[in-house]
């Protein structure tokens, strides 16, 4: 795997038995161009594992009495137009408010092009109805993100600043925080990258998004985290963490539930509350059950996947009980090679024919024109200046990369919904010159 090349980026693990002291092993590069190893003061970006932190500001604004769980989050947040959307729903996904880091490509943003927070916030506050049903989870960063904007509102001060007076100094988490600019220099900070042409090429892009994401620590920092975790944990008459307070719902993966910023497996002998990160290039994992087994994991390549090694490593420990955790964790870290192969962007050549145009298309959820256009029997949806070639599937529908779109009716194009993983039921109408 790429973590036992010389000169590659790796990862770093951390496992802790209930009652015992945690173990840590680091392979890779932190930084490829200054060959710097990763080491214990190493800080990764550890994507959504940072919503966890964002909701217990959130329970912890509640518990005094500055906000109530289930008003509305309108009365905090004006500008978002659906009103029956409770705090709660946002914690738990239930709003129905789409993904609007999803959104960009349809509203004309390219890959490296710079977004803030509010830029986000501005496609959130033009939705104007649930994408699904009430009570229906849908995983979305925006809940997450007007979460953020919600708690600084209330406090009258920035996320970073919140997080480190709350909860991150009293814990003696000194190497955490969240990046609230792009350009802000991290201690530590491990860069993040992917395999390109026999060497590497950076994956972090132009933008800082505390409260769903854009949380920098370390594995033995998030070690702090989970133990205090735990101890709340044990002082919540065997449920799950916060749950007197917040019910948890059933997820998108079952048997699983989703809570105050944590998936939660309920079945007994499984009891356990875990979260897993993807953002810019870096991955992480954090696992804790019942009785208080603590386990990190945290990667800076896309060739290696943080939560295949904790799975790994839970596997490895259930096996393997009376093993000295210091033999374990090579051997899951050799397990957390994320499947590559090679792969297109999906955006495919017309051979130089002239297309032809079928028109374009307009969302009032989305700034921004699709356009459509049919080569032979062959259809593109032009988005960012490049076509999509669509498969068609059934007479209605056509998939193209991560989406998909079902047309009115099968002779006449006059508009067509576009469900995107996490934004669902967009529906578009032809433009009217």
């Amino acid at each position: 795997m790429s973590a036992d090349r010389p000169g590659a980026p790796g990862l770093t693990l951390l496992a802790r038995r209930a009652g015992q002291e945690p173990v840590s092993w680091h392979t890779g590069l932190a930084s490829v161009e200054h060959h710097v190893p990763i080491g214990p003061g190493t800080a990764f970006n550890t994507g959504s594992v940072a919503k966890q932190i964002t909701a217990h500001l959130v329970l912890l604004a509640a518990r005094d009495n500055l906000i109530h769980l289930h008003q509305s989050a309108a009365d905090l947040l004006p500008r978002l137009k659906l009103t029956d959307v409770t705090i709660a729903d946002l914690i738990t996904h239930t709003s129905g408010l789409r993904d609007a880091e999803s959104l960009l490509s349809l509203a004309g943003l390219r890959d490296l092009d710079h977004y803030t927070a509010d830029d986000l916030r501005t496609l959130a506050y033009r939705q104007r109805e649930r994408a699904l049903p009430e009570g229906q989870f849908l995983y979305s960063n925006t809940n997450y993100l007007l979460l953020a904007e919600l708690l600084e509102a209330v406090h009258r001060t920035d996320m970073a600043d919140l997080a480190r007076r709350r909860i991150f100094d009293p814990l003696g988490m000194h190497a955490t925080g969240f990046q609230t600019d792009p350009r802000q220099v991290v201690p530590g900070a491990a860069d993040a990258y992917r395999p390109a042409g026999g060497g590497w090429q950076h994956t972090q892009t132009p933008v800082a998004l505390p409260g769903p994401g854009t949380l920098f620590t370390t594995a033995g920092d998030l070690d702090r985290w989970l133990g205090h975790l735990h101890q709340r944990w044990q002082h919540d008459n065997n449920l799950l963490p916060w749950e007197e307070v917040l019910g948890y719902q059933m997820a998108d993966h079952r048997p699983y539930l989703y809570g105050p910023g944590l998936y939660a497996d309920p079945r007994p002998g499984h009891t356990a509350v875990f979260h897993y990160g993807h953002e810019h290039g870096f991955s992480a994992a954090t696992h804790l059950t019942r009785d208080g087994l603590r386990i990190v994991c945290l990667a800076n390549t896309t060739d290696l996947a943080a939560d295949h090694a904790a799975a790994a490593i839970l596997r490895e420990l259930a096996e393997h009980p009376d093993q000295e955790v210091e033999e374990l964790l090579p051997l899951a870290a050799g397990r957390a090679r994320r499947s590559t192969k090679a792969t297109t962007d999906g955006h495919e050549d017309d051979g130089g024919q002239l297309p032809g145009e079928l028109g374009g298309f307009t969302c009032d959820q989305v700034p921004g024109t699709l356009r459509l256009t049919r080569t032979g029997d062959t259809l593109h949806l032009w988005r960012r200046g490049t076509a999509d070639r669509l498969t068609q599937t059934s007479p209605l529908t056509y998939t193209g990369p991560g989406y998909t779109i079902t047309f009115d009716a099968q002779d006449t194009v006059t508009g067509f919904r576009l469900d995107l993983q996490r934004a669902p039921g967009l529906l578009y109408r032809q433009r009217r010159c």
